[in-house]
């Protein structure tokens, strides 16, 4: 099916090899790097397709302006920013690059695993400060330890490869994913009750939809270990959050490195105190953030409205299937 495409709105700071890529196969482009929701609602009615990373809110309102749209193109792998139940009723596209960030997001989910196995932020933070607390700052090995993946997707398969590599136990969950499958990249595959008690480590690596929205809630989390680490490169929303902030005050998280939140920048009580938590380590939505992954998913993402005007021209890429993880 060939779609005709002649404009696109490129929005969020995606990378220019989008707009670039396009123009070459004769499509234009309007680039804002910021954009408001006032001024996306004059500009959308002027395009064809819209492309955002996950700053932009594409809302019913959004979609309704956008009298001439076609396709949004998600610059990255989760859609929980476009409202894809009224875009479908629309008939408007929704397509995303799953793969193009996966490096990046399992490079810091496995930094991350680390930085909270060693305490290097509190223990860099009081160096600076002038205080020598080696001793308090005394660690554990991540060999040995069991890490439970839950969602094991491009990212999940790739940090499950690189922190068995550490002689982690790795073992996860994912109903789209057989035990063979799992056996391929060392993965144990067990059903989520089994997975609780077991894991050292947790990691979570599935989108954000109504069956994992608080998916770590206060019933998971009792039935984890005390002292449990939990790591959400993921999406906001997955986590219960007043559940979690008594968790950690209990120690029965012992730590949370944490980089994505349900409101970005994030203003909820809540969420500012558990950000605040000694045990917590939080950073602004990095998991994307490198140079290199922000070159691919604009590539990507202009491969695949090339490929929807003119069919063929790329090699297909197929769009990330949604996860569903049954609790």
């Amino acid at each position: 099916m060939v779609v005709d495409i002649k404009s696109v709105l490129i929005v969020d700071g995606v990378g220019a090899k989008c707009a670039e890529l396009l123009n070459a196969y004769g499509i234009a482009t309007t680039t804002k790097a910021k954009i408001s929701k006032e001024e996306l609602l004059m500009e959308i009615p002027n395009h064809d397709a819209l492309v955002v990373r996950s700053a932009t809110q594409v809302t019913k309102e959004v979609l309704d302006a956008g009298v001439k749209l076609k396709v949004v193109g998600r610059a990255g792998a989760g859609v929980d920013n476009i409202d894809v139940d009224s875009a479908g009723k629309k008939g408007v596209g929704v397509i995303n690059a799953p793969g193009a960030n996966a490096l990046s997001a399992c490079e810091l989910t496995c930094t991350l695993m680390l930085v909270l196995a060693r305490h290097v932020v509190p223990a860099s933070t009081a160096l600076k400060a002038g205080r020598w607390d080696r001793a308090l700052y005394t660690g554990s090995e991540l060999a040995g330890k069991t890490l439970a993946i839950l969602g094991l997707g491009r990212v999940g398969r790739e940090v499950a490869t690189r922190m068995y590599a550490f002689g982690m136990n790795i073992i996860g969950f994912d109903p789209f994913v057989s035990a063979d499958q799992c056996a391929q990249f060392h993965c144990t595959k067990m059903e989520l009750e089994d997975i609780w008690p077991l894991a050292d480590y947790i990691t979570l690596h599935t989108p954000l939809i109504e069956s994992t929205r608080n998916f770590i809630n206060a019933d998971v989390l009792k039935q984890c270990k005390k002292g449990v680490k939990i790591i959400n490169v993921g999406r906001g929303g997955l986590i219960q959050e007043t559940d979690f902030l008594q968790a950690l005050k209990s120690g029965k998280v012992g730590g949370a490195a944490l980089d994505v939140f349900e409101q970005e920048p994030p203003t909820d009580p809540v969420t500012l105190e558990i950000i605040q938590q000694p045990a917590v380590i939080a950073t602004p939505h990095l998991g994307a953030s490198t140079k290199e992954a922000q070159v691919r998913v604009g590539q990507e993402i202009a491969e695949q409205l090339v490929n929807l005007v003119k069919p063929g021209t790329f090699p297909t890429l197929l769009a990330e299937v949604t996860r569903v993880l049954n609790k």
